[in-house]
């Protein structure tokens, strides 16, 4: 039987290296070497861990390395970037044995594949606990440069890239980063500000505004809510899980009147529908389908101690 260890589990993902240009050493060595190309770089991490972004028994390996993967492109997407390279670094339950590990890695391999993203290094260790995914992910801005969320400017019109809400029922899971939308919206208009909803609409949604230094104001009829929260079984409405669920992944982006104009109705990759508009007057707010204007708290995810 061949070994089924962490040097065997790391010359299996060795072998599987995809290439990046301007790569000198890739796995095999203390650290990966690199020369980037002069556009200014980017770099996101994010931890996910069983029982809070996953919960092994509910899914697949593959989609559960997929998620750890996707997360972080869409960290590079919100700042309308190009994915280039990632370090992961994995505690695995030693449970769920070397099988289970190799199809961890090829989740995260078939979307770092599909946007052209190498894995160039990381760590692998095992343990008695739970399953934990450390991913890091370098990208480099566009000529345009990248977005952040600290531009948006009062009459500047709100817009989200897709439906929002119910995403527990799978789509934090299955939802594909915006990483190409991203790069379209961002050749055509000036992106003003931009974040991905991880945390869920209300939330982000005061992140961008407190960057900015700004409020707004949502129209209700105007928020798409996809399926998923529509079927929810709580005893919650489909708004409220299109405000506050998290994990949707859709980017929030604030453009000119005029340049959001372009984009009604948009074509092409660049998929995006107004929600709202962004005014001088702090805070947030939503215009209800009777007219009445009410708070939009902090909401969404939030981790706490």
């Amino acid at each position: 039987m061949p070994d089924r260890n962490e040097l065997a589990l790391i010359d299996w993902i060795r072998q599987r290296a995809a290439f990046v240009s301007n790569l000198q050493v890739g796995i095999g060595d203390d650290c990966a070497v690199w020369q980037p190309s002069g556009s200014p770089l980017l770099f996101t991490t994010d931890v996910l861990m069983e029982g809070v972004d996953f919960r092994v028994d509910e899914t697949t390996p593959q989609l559960i390395g997929r998620k750890a993967m996707a997360v972080n492109l869409s960290d590079i997407a919100a700042m309308a970037g190009r994915p280039l390279a990632a370090l992961v670094g994995v505690a695995l339950p030693k449970l769920r044995g070397f099988d289970f590990a190799k199809q961890l890695h090829e989740g995260m391999q078939s979307l770092a594949d599909e946007f052209g993203v190498a894995i160039v290094g990381g760590d692998t260790n095992t343990w008695d606990g739970p399953l934990v995914i450390s991913a890091t992910l370098i990208g480099e801005a566009t000529e345009q440069g990248p977005v952040r969320r600290s531009g948006a400017k009062p009459g500047d019109w709100l817009f989200v890239t897709g439906p929002l809400g119910g995403s527990i029922l799978g789509h934090h899971l299955t939802f594909t980063p915006r990483v190409r939308e991203a790069q379209e919206l961002h050749r055509l208009v000036d992106l003003h500000a931009m974040i991905d909803l991880s945390d869920g609409l209300a939330a982000d949604l005061h992140h961008l505004l407190d960057e900015s230094g700004v409020g707004a104001t949502l129209f209700e009829d105007a928020i798409p809510i996809s399926k998923a929260a529509g079927g929810m079984t709580d005893n919650r409405n489909s708004l409220d899980h299109a405000l506050n669920d998290g994990e949707d992944f859709e980017l929030l982006f604030a453009v000119s009147a005029s340049d959001g104009a372009k984009l009604l109705p948009t074509t092409g990759n660049a998929t995006a529908m107004r929600i709202g508009e962004v005014e001088s007057h702090p805070g947030c707010r939503i215009q209800m389908r009777d007219r009445i204007v009410r708070e939009v708290k902090r909401g969404g995810w939030e981790h706490s101690f």
